[in-house]
């Protein structure tokens, strides 16, 4: 099981954070959606427990356990993008209407994997205080966190399953051909995860955010703006 927070009525946007994070980051993009929505904390993230196999598949498996029967939109950033482009394969029994994946990144050096694999056989750091745990989290997501940190036996650790950074390069093309539905890819200008030139390389018409990074969601929520108009407009198409 996943831990979900919801909220708002009407068409359901269901929402996929990245690597580290948890569904908090959302919080002032969610209000903002013109119906209902629900944000998941990924297995091993946050207050969901870690999968007994870290994959894209194991993901995707465990949010369309708590997607509602019904059709939805998904965003997902970075690491959530890919999972909701796996759901929009209808792989997994979700009826997504749109999908999207924002700051998704596209290409994989053998060194960044490499590193990726050596990140994710590293045990968990183990800290004093909730602070320095919270502040930990904080740089392995990116993003603030408040809420990504659980107590252990002597200490505070950030509640991210390491074995997450294994997870390996996406096939997003193969997805992208897979999708059952409208799917759109979008990244901030000055993501350096997901630069312009990758962005469009993978997908001609995906949408560059101006003035943004790679949590453009967090940046400066209004940004994603254009990605949630084109998730409601193809949700009620």
């Amino acid at each position: 099981m996943v831990h979900v927070s919801r909220g708002g009525s009407g068409p359901l946007l269901v929402l996929l954070h990245g690597l580290g994070a948890t569904g908090s980051v959302w919080r002032s993009a969610a209000e903002t959606w013109p119906g209902s929505w629900l944000a998941v904390d990924l297995p091993g993230h946050g207050r969901s427990a870690p999968p007994a196999r870290c994959s894209f598949g194991s993901f995707a498996a465990a949010v369309a356990a708590a997607v509602p029967p019904g059709p939805v939109a998904v965003l997902g950033h970075s690491l959530g993008g890919v999972v909701a482009l796996a759901l929009a394969s209808g792989w997994f029994g979700v009826d997504v209407r749109a999908a999207a994946g924002l700051g998704v990144k596209l290409r994989w050096t053998d060194d960044e994997l490499a590193r990726a694999a050596s990140l994710a056989a590293r045990p968990p750091r183990v800290l004093p205080t909730r602070e320095e745990a919270a502040d930990w989290a904080s740089r392995l997501a990116g993003v603030p966190l408040d809420d990504g940190v659980v107590e252990v036996a002597g200490g505070w650790r950030a509640a991210l399953d390491p074995a997450a950074f294994g997870v390996g390069a996406p096939d997003v093309d193969g997805l992208l051909g897979a999708a059952r539905c409208p799917v759109l890819l979008a990244a901030g200008e000055d993501d350096p995860m997901c630069p312009p030139d990758h962005l469009r390389a993978a997908q001609p018409d995906g949408l560059v955010l101006p003035g943004v990074g790679h949590n453009a969601h967090v940046e400066r929520p209004a940004s994603i703006t254009p990605v949630l108009s084109w998730l409601h407009d193809a949700l009620l198409a």
